[in-house]
């Protein structure tokens, strides 16, 4: 099989990666663009497998074979609750596999390289690509090589880390060895020092010494960011894997992994950014200070929590005309969002305004709130991002907030000293009413008291989310 049936395979990969990414921009269309990332990924698969240097078929099908079981297995007992880790935990693959390949291509070089002019005349697949090389292009490898090994060692422990915290195997306080910064700069430092060795033909061990601290960077980088900032971190990673992607895919001579890569990388970095932005966060803040602590006394809370029974809540939601509904992780854990589904339903039946309030870093992975209420069936034109509803509490009757916390604490916009001062949040305080869904008086992931709880219009109806708000469901007349 020539280059010319691979290279046509590619381009329609990767066109179809590209819808796939287009797609996953609304709702609506998200359902499609899975297909067609998938349709993408194994034309790609099949293209490479029967391309030019293809070979250990047995070997090949063997590993495919076993990727696709643990796949199905993974994908069928990881639950909704569980997706953000297991995006970081597959981002840490997506490192590890950049740093295995960038040192099967230094070894496979070196081989290349002590051969003499004869033997190379022989050889095949990359080992044949490798022997055409000019010197200029032989450098150019091993800076790849180089960038490839260490963003791919950065994502590996990084994404490992991310995985502990969002799984609640880490604590999720921002912790920074002695030195903090420096040690990281410094770190960054003798890498550059490394790779100009590495560059000048020093040897592996440079290229070892490096892996080693590039696995320390993204330890102590994501060890040093807070809880509150994780749904930031898993963007990044996600964007760090697609740039180690990238690296490795001009390593490889692979162009659609280059276009792939870069399509990852670029894809992230924005979301990044969006969520910064979202956050009232600097991406630079965010990724080398984590979750800021406060630059002084934070205001005192006070005031006490009052709670609601079932009835009660019950009375205001028959009595209300306009409702807005603000979930938040809580709700993701509880599993509640079939029952928020049914409520809802209920709700219209009666002519009642149902909408849903989503924050941009709602829960611990951008989106995280969309996918559990596309999954329950909630309709897609009365979820509305922060934006396009915030300023409409103040005609709502009532506001229902369920598991969420930091996105709704009003302490951001009254408390210059919060460590979420200044981040956008959805203005749910300004609702005639507001029930806050929460099992008790515990603060949020970040650890930050939240003001609306002692709100004179606030109420706690306390339990868990998929309980409480199914005990109401009976009571909707």
């Amino acid at each position: 099989m020539d280059y010319g049936f691979t290279t046509a395979a590619y381009v329609v990969a990767a066109i179809l990666f590209i819808l796939s990414l287009g797609g996953l921009s609304g709702q609506e269309s998200a359902k499609r663009a899975v297909w067609y990332g998938m349709a993408g990924m194994a034309l790609a698969v099949v293209a490479t497998l029967i391309g030019p240097g293809a070979g250990l078929w047995l070997l090949s099908l063997v590993l495919i074979s076993a990727g696709g079981a643990i796949g199905y297995v993974v994908a069928t007992r990881v639950q909704m609750t569980e997706m953000p880790q297991l995006v970081a935990a597959m981002h840490s693959l997506v490192g590890l596999a950049a740093v295995f390949v960038g040192f099967n291509a230094d070894l496979e070089l070196g081989r290349v390289l002590a051969m003499d002019e004869s033997a190379r005349a022989g050889l095949e697949g990359f080992a044949a690509v490798l022997a055409h090389k000019s010197g200029v292009e032989v450098s150019i490898l091993r800076v790849e090589v180089f960038l490839g090994v260490f963003i791919g060692a950065v994502t590996f422990t990084g994404s490992v880390i991310a995985f502990g915290k969002l799984a609640g195997k880490v604590d999720t306080t921002a912790k920074k060895l002695p030195g903090g910064h420096m040690l990281n700069a410094g770190a960054a430092a003798l890498s550059v020092v490394l790779g100009i060795l590495y560059f000048n033909d020093a040897g592996i061990w440079t290229l070892v010494l490096m892996t080693l601290l590039a696995f320390f960077i993204g330890y102590h980088l994501i060890m040093g960011i807070g809880g509150a900032d994780m749904p930031v971190v898993v963007s990044m990673l996600n964007s760090y894997s697609g740039w180690a992607a990238a690296a490795i895919g001009f390593s490889l001579g692979n162009d659609l992994l280059i276009v792939v890569g870069a399509l990852v990388g670029s894809s992230g970095a924005i979301l990044s950014y969006i969520m910064c932005k979202a956050m009232n966060r600097s991406f630079i803040s965010v990724i080398l200070g984590g979750f800021g602590g406060p630059q002084g006394a934070q205001m005192a809370v006070e005031g006490e929590q009052v709670a609601i029974d079932v009835d009660g809540v019950a009375a205001a939601l028959n009595e209300a005309d306009s409702i807005i509904i603000i979930p938040g992780y809580g709700m993701a854990v509880a599993q509640a969002q079939g029952a928020v589904s049914e409520l809802t339903s209920k709700l219209r039946a009666k002519g009642k305004t149902v909408r849903f309030a989503i924050h941009p870093v709602a829960g611990r992975l951008p989106g995280h709130m969309n996918v559990l209420l596309a999954e329950a069936r909630v309709p897609y034109d009365i979820v509305l991002e922060m934006d396009e509803i915030n300023e409409d509490f103040p005609d709502t009757d009532v506001a229902i907030v369920i598991g969420s916390n930091d996105i709704v604490n009003p302490a951001a916009q009254d408390d210059p000293n919060s460590p979420i001062a200044g981040m956008p949040v959805l203005e749910c305080w300004k609702a005639k009413q507001v029930f806050v869904s929460k099992r008790g008086q515990g603060t949020g992931y970040s650890g930050i008291e939240n003001p609306l709880f002692y709100k004179e219009n606030t109420r706690m109806f306390y339990g868990d989310a998929k309980t409480s708000i199914s005990s109401l469901l009976p009571k909707i007349d």
